[in-house]
């Protein structure tokens, strides 16, 4: 398989892709192409409690509705696994990850009476959204392909991040524009900063603070400074060592 051409088809794809339904099928065709059976990209969380979750996949009849019975999104081992791990991994090294319990050894084992066989899972972790991950999966009693876990790590990370932005797009969330000063207010604010250290702190005056501050609040639609801290942080805007109240 060459991996690199497979790869770098997919990701050129992806422009075009305007709906999951369609990313679903490009999903399944580039597994095809490399010879692998099964995709499954999804956040982690309960399905049951959080039913618009991500999650695309092409497990066999049943296996969602199973999962979902027994609200397995949190607690399943390869999930787990990935939360870890900076890179993708073999399913059958998720051992040497994490400790599995008797759970874990049942979940696996259901797996392979539907027909999975071994698998990759890529990580797919956003700051402020649920952890996540993409896996590519042979049918049971069937081998990877050789060099699957580069291939699996290049096509997982594109793959989730459209799908993201497609989510976001169906569901018409966009995210409102606040200015640099506005950004810096609010990082500082989410260090323990009184308006006036952080007037101090960046050379404007204390009323200037709060006019940001305020400004910031209605473009949000907030109404304390906690939700303008964790309103950024959820978007992405600051990172959490930007708000690490030890940091002066």
């Amino acid at each position: 398989m060459d991996i690199v051409s497979a790869a770098t088809e997919f990701v050129r794809s992806l422009s075009k892709i305007v709906s999951k339904t369609r990313l679903h099928d490009a999903l399944g065709d580039a597994c095809g192409r490399a010879g692998i059976r099964y995709f499954a990209l999804s956040h982690h969380v309960d399905f049951v409690a959080s039913p618009l979750a991500l999650r695309l996949h092409n497990y066999p009849d049943g296996w969602e509705e199973w999962y979902d019975a027994n609200r397995l999104g949190l607690s399943d081992p390869i999930h787990r696994a990935s939360h870890f791990t900076a890179q993708g991994f073999y399913w059958r090294d998720v051992a040497g990850i994490i400790p599995l319990n008797r759970s874990d050894h049942r979940l696996l084992g259901r797996g392979q009476q539907i027909g999975l066989g071994d698998g990759v899972t890529v990580p797919a972790h956003v700051p402020g959204e649920a952890r996540g991950s993409c896996s590519f999966v042979a049918a049971a009693g069937q081998r990877l392909p050789e060099n699957t876990l580069l291939w699996a790590q290049m096509i997982g990370m594109f793959a989730f991040e459209r799908a993201r932005r497609l989510q976001r797009r169906a569901r018409g969330q966009s995210w409102p524009r606040i200015s640099e000063r506005q950004r810096q207010c609010i990082t500082l604010a989410g260090r323990g900063f009184s308006n006036r250290k952080i007037a101090c702190k960046l050379g404007i005056g204390e009323q200037s603070v709060m006019e940001h501050m305020r400004e910031a609040r209605a473009r949000l639609g907030v109404c304390t400074r906690t939700e303008l801290v964790v309103s950024l942080l959820a978007a992405g805007e600051i990172c959490l060592t930007e708000v690490d109240p030890r940091v002066r």
